[in-house]
């Protein structure tokens, strides 16, 4: 894996620079590169790693607005959740699962160009929310993209919904890491490739904050979903 290192890390400052411009999207677009460089059962684990220090970061930057009782809900959910997709990853049949990923991939985008924004759910809805977010993030490595939407439609704004949903996500990936080590699929050298892959999180979280009233937020996210789409296509082929 070490060969692999500057890829990845390059890859993993992507991933925060979209995630910080962007508010979305960045642990879906880096899912694709590392599937390709490591093999699914590998990158599924190794995303997690990398998006425990960009959600934390986050809630650490945002914590007076963190709305606890709208985090607790979601935890209810997504904890067990977590746990039972990372255990079935771990005997999950490779194939298959990789071609639901780019049915995944291709299915957020749709989602995102023409679902209907949800409306106000009740905060104990978030229970199940975090639960369909819990399962599917530990066999797809993020769906972000699919729950944010929930969070806005909660009436968090800025600092509360940036913080929120980033301390809800990261219940999950504590889960899912703690998960995937019972698994056997957290392994030392991915523990420390991730670990690794640390500096490149925080600078691309720098630089996406740097840059981001610089940049077409609708260009922006239409070259990323068109990467998705590119990426979701070239699973269902088998490539």
């Amino acid at each position: 894996m070490l060969p692999l290192l500057p890829v990845a890390s390059v890859a993993a400052f992507v991933m925060a620079v979209v995630s910080a411009v962007a508010g979305f999207g960045g642990g879906v677009l880096l899912l694709p590169v590392f599937t390709a460089l490591f093999g699914l059962q590998t990158a599924v684990p190794l995303l997690t790693l990398t998006q425990l220090s960009s959600n934390a970061s986050r809630v650490v930057l945002n914590r007076r607005e963190l709305d606890r009782r709208l985090i607790g809900w979601f935890a209810l959910g997504a904890v067990p959740c977590a746990v039972a997709g990372a255990l079935l990853l771990a005997h999950a049949p490779l194939a298959p699962l990789t071609r639901l990923l780019g049915l995944f991939l291709i299915a957020m985008v749709v989602w995102r160009r023409f679902g209907r924004t949800p409306g106000r759910l009740r905060d104990r809805a978030f229970a199940a929310v975090g639960a369909a977010s819990g399962l599917g993030s530990a066999l797809l490595g993020a769906v972000g993209p699919l729950t944010a939407p929930f969070f806005l439609a909660a009436g968090l704004t800025r600092a509360a919904y940036i913080g929120t949903e980033a301390a809800s996500a990261l219940t999950m990936h504590v889960t899912k890491t703690i998960a995937y080590g019972a698994g056997d699929l957290l392994t030392p050298s991915i523990l420390v490739f991730g670990l690794a892959l640390t500096p490149a999180v925080l600078a691309g979280a720098w630089a996406g904050k740097r840059i981001v009233a610089r940049i077409s937020d609708r260009v922006f996210v239409a070259l990323v979903e068109l990467g998705l789409v590119a990426a979701g296509i070239l699973f269902l082929i088998g490539w």
